[in-house]
């Protein structure tokens, strides 16, 4: 399925360096996106890393599908989204060892939120509190969930929406690469249709852009590099509080590819459920 797909990253009205990170693997369709935390640049060290370990993963994978899977992975999930949550648990190690080995970087870390992308399949992993969505017929979706103290709070019920938008505590995360040897890596697979949008975002976007006005920017803009700047502007009119990253995906019209896609994963699909038994 053919796409289209830019990113836009900025420094914001307040902070005074960008630890913001993307990278558009575009022939691999693979799409990476981090923000990284820490302070005097080591932030910026701690994304850059991140970013760099999962396409290299990815880019390796291509070459070498055997490679040796990292954490823990579901057996339903394809090769793809396998790879994809190891490079992750990669990140994450490689994060935290130089950490370990740098006293000046103690403490460093990163969200990251990955998307690959394979014909009509589409393989998420994600740590933090970046996001991806997926725009559908006019509904944004949240692909992905925050790993933060308010979005646990308020997913217990000890915060409503509202208050956690309020809270003091915002910038406060459960899980991010880096903060221990191990992590937990969320992954999922989805099915793509034609016409879909994916986007990805730092939390410089969400903490000032609603997802109303996100997907209504997303319908009426529909060149991913324009509707990136033009969140990213929005973003920034609103005091631009942090870095801000928008990565925009957009899928071809064309369902060819698709169709093709589908009768296929059909065929394979019957071909496993019969020649299963008890």
């Amino acid at each position: 399925m053919r796409i289209a797909s830019g990113g836009v990253t900025d420094v914001g009205r307040v902070r005074s360096n960008n630890e913001d990170c993307f990278k558009i693997v575009e022939p691999l369709q693979l799409f990476v996106l981090s923000d990284g935390m820490g302070g005097e640049a080591h932030g910026e060290i701690a994304s850059a890393m991140a970013v760099e370990t999962v396409v290299k993963h990815c880019l390796d994978f291509e070459a070498n599908p055997a490679a040796k899977v990292v954490g823990a992975v579901e057996p339903n999930w394809s090769a793809r989204t396998k790879r994809l949550s190891t490079a992750v648990h990669l990140a994450n190690r490689n994060i935290f060892k130089s950490a370990e080995a740098n006293d000046e970087q103690r403490g460093m870390g990163a969200t990251l939120t990955a998307v690959w992308i394979d014909d009509a399949r589409l393989s998420v992993a994600h740590v933090g509190d970046s996001r991806a969505y997926l725009l559908r017929g006019g509904g944004l979706l949240q692909l992905t969930r925050d790993h933060s103290l308010v979005a646990e709070q308020v997913r217990r019920g000890i915060l409503t929406a509202a208050e956690a938008e309020e809270s003091d505590m915002q910038s406060v995360l459960l899980r991010a690469l880096g903060a221990q040897a191990e992590i937990e890596v969320d992954a999922e697979e989805h099915t793509l249709f034609p016409r879909d949008a994916l986007l990805l975002c730092s939390d410089g976007l969400t903490r000032v852009v609603t997802e109303p006005e996100i997907a209504g920017m997303l319908q009426a803009e529909t060149d991913p590099i324009r509707s990136a700047e033009k969140l990213v502007a929005l973003a920034n009119e609103r005091g631009g509080p942090d870095n801000i990253t928008v990565v925009i995906v957009r899928l071809d019209k064309d369902s060819k590819g698709w169709f093709s896609w589908l009768r296929g994963a059909t065929r394979r699909n019957s071909g496993s459920n019969g020649t299963g038994g008890n």
